[in-house]
């Protein structure tokens, strides 16, 4: 056989043993350097010129097809959008948990180091997150809008993400258009004869224009979803989600998985306006039983899942002192009334006839509901205040209007019974029953271990903590008397606020505590918390005469109230099951004479409380009177400057 280096044909193949002697040595000196490139015999070699137009080419058809791709393909361009948004997250998350490694590791000089350090840190941090969420916009924004008003986190924290409550971009008036024409079928111009495309408020979720409708003739707000927010409401929740575990994974000590699971959970509801109005509409109801009440919820007219038409209500926010003062509305039944319908929303609201639970001349079947919701994003934003108009059920000149009802919680009876005992316990002398009292509801109601009860009871009162019976001392190192209940605490000092915000950067394993607090608390409890700050930092706002122990004991006649409906539901319970005993109608009597006595009570003191906030109202009417005259009166008595 002949196996050469001469060709072969096989079926027409030109095939051949092997390559040239030629090829084989052009190769070896190619790769020992010693040609170039170019000095290929069978292949001529591409000009610079045509390298470039090549890779123009490619990189245009390379541009072309990411295009066509990211704006045709929906899981391409949503899963670039995550990288991004998961990227940017992961920075500034990432690097906020190393630098606190590193910071509480550190050993200072002295306290005053160690707290400056520590607060650095705190807002170090802070600014990175706002930035990443300011950056992402949408769904973050409202994640930082709700760690800014979680209060038992650090005021660095509390502080920095603030903005963001009132740093809302609106969408377009072509955007928002397009939306409405999808979810309705009509226009903007075939629904409302008049729109203002600038909006009047603008939040995270949506944005409010001022209108009248077609259909009707009548003056209303329109409020509208941004557009993009469904799009990417998945992709956010996904990736904040990731981030907030991704923390955990890493750092144990700084958990936030609550945050992700309470947005996973709120958000669909709050996207969903359709569920707002149903939640208007239960509180509608829910407020429909009393005859007097100074709270108006606005009328809904119709709704779609991103398109909302409402009443327009004219007024001012419910702390504008000087609108409060141009109508003559007392900022202290102003404050008094806000603590009465948010308790009411909190501890009421399943009961079925205020005067059946007062006088407990009830039926058998007259049970109160085991459910009640109350309003969870009651910033002042979503609070708005108007001279009562004719025909209202306010007992006094002005109405009290709450907005925006997408995030409602429910509390079930048991865990709001324990909560107004808790608060019960806070109200009461310092005693060792009420001392055990206090540790008792804490842990039925936030599963709050002896450990950790000192931050929480600085959470719930917004003070540093109560006196116990067994403590000696009535003030503190730094000076400040420490109350022994909240009705007999003063009004919060420099010395008092500098002592918390120094306890929170300074004590070892404080900030842990606060993060597993958090963690572990049930979400019902965080939102009533959130409800007794509002009413704390709006009472600050209004300038009130009263202190806050006046806006306390409305909370505890709600409280005293809710424990005795449950315990007159539990005596009503043990007569079906078990018939009348001298038993219960002893304990049934023994209730009802502590209830009214309490609830009575604490009516006395409110009124003593009145009367010396009519005395230091009057007395700064009558300092601006003497500075200058009627008109400084008028505005002194309102808590305006003069």
């Amino acid at each position: 056989m002949l196996l050469n280096a001469a060709p072969i044909r096989i079926l027409g193949l030109r095939l051949s043993a092997g390559p040239s002697t030629q090829t084989r040595n052009i190769s070896r000196l190619r790769f020992r350097g010693r040609l170039p490139k170019s000095s290929n015999p069978t292949h001529e070699a591409p000009t610079p010129k045509r390298k470039w137009t090549r890779r123009a080419a490619a990189l245009g058809f390379l541009s072309a097809g990411t295009v066509v791709t990211l704006n045709n393909y929906d899981p391409a361009r949503h899963a670039t959008l995550a990288i991004d948004r998961i990227s940017r997250c992961v920075w500034a998350v990432g690097l906020s948990a190393w630098d606190y490694k590193r910071t509480l590791a550190k050993a200072y000089e002295n306290e005053d180091a160690t707290i400056q350090a520590y607060s650095d840190c705190h807002y170090r941090s802070a600014k990175r997150l706002l930035h990443a969420l300011q950056h992402n916009g949408g769904i973050f924004i409202k994640l930082g809008q709700h760690m800014s008003s979680v209060q038992m986190l650090p005021y660095e924290w509390t502080s920095t993400m603030r903005p963001l409550q009132d740093q809302c971009i609106p969408s377009s008036y072509e955007a928002l258009d397009a939306m409405v024409l999808h979810d309705t079928g009509k226009s903007i111009d075939e629904l409302y004869i008049e729109f203002d495309p600038n909006p009047i408020g603008v939040a995270s979720l949506a944005q409010v224009h001022v209108g009248r409708e077609r259909a009707t003739g009548k003056k209303v707000a329109v409020k509208l979803q941004h557009p993009h927010l469904e799009e990417f409401a998945e992709i956010d929740m996904a990736t904040a989600t990731w981030c907030l575990a991704w923390i955990k994974t890493l750092f144990p000590e700084f958990e936030f998985t609550w945050l992700g699971e309470e947005m996973r959970q709120n958000l669909p509801l709050e996207l969903d306006f359709r569920h707002e109005a149903g939640n208007a509409a239960r509180a509608t109801a829910d407020f429909a039983k009393h005859r007097y009440t100074a709270l108006y919820i606005p009328k809904v007219y119709h709704s779609t899942k991103r398109v909302m038409t409402m009443e327009f209500i004219e007024g001012a926010r419910v702390d504008d002192l000087e609108y409060l003062q141009h109508y003559h509305i007392d900022r202290n039944r102003v404050s008094q009334e806000l603590s009465r319908i948010f308790s009411e929303m909190v501890y009421l609201n399943g009961c079925k006839s205020w005067i059946s639970a007062v006088c407990s001349f009830a039926l058998l079947t007259d049970r109160a509901s085991p459910i009640s919701v109350f309003h969870a994003d009651p910033h002042p934003g979503n609070l708005l205040i108007r001279p009562a108009p004719p025909n209202s059920r306010s007992p006094y000149n002005f109405e009290i209007c709450l907005l925006d009802h997408g995030l409602y919680f429910d509390i079930d009876d048991e865990l709001r019974v324990n909560y107004a005992h808790l608060w019960l316990s806070l109200i009461a002398p310092p005693s060792a029953q009420t001392h055990a009292n206090r540790r008792k509801y804490a842990q039925l109601v936030g599963k709050i271990d002896p450990e950790m009860y000192p931050v929480f009871e600085s959470a719930i009162t917004g003070r540093a903590n109560l006196k116990a019976v067994e403590d000696q001392a009535d003030t503190t190192s730094l000076g400040f008397k420490r109350a022994g209940s909240l009705l007999d605490s003063l009004p919060q000092s420099e010395e008092e606020i500098d002592a918390i915000r120094r306890a929170v950067l300074q004590k070892e394993g404080l900030i842990e505590m606060v993060f597993e607090l958090l963690r572990r608390m049930p979400r019902r409890v965080l939102m009533i918390l959130k409800l007794n700050d509002l009413t704390r930092n709006l009472d600050t706002s209004l300038k009130t005469t009263h202190t806050q122990a006046r806006i306390f004991t409305i909370v505890a006649r709600y409280c005293s109230l809710a424990v005795w409906i449950d315990q007159r539901n539990q005596f009503f319970s043990e007569l079906r099951r078990s018939g009348p005993s001298l038993s219960a109608f002893y304990n049934f009597a023994s209730s009802w004479i502590s209830f009214h006595t309490y609830y009575d009570g604490l009516r006395l003191i409110e009124i003593g409380m009145d009367i010396n906030a009519r005395i230091r109202t009057t007395s700064a009417w009558l300092r601006g009177l003497w500075a200058n005259g009627f008109v400084g009166a008028e505005r002194a008595a309102a808590g305006l400057d003069i």
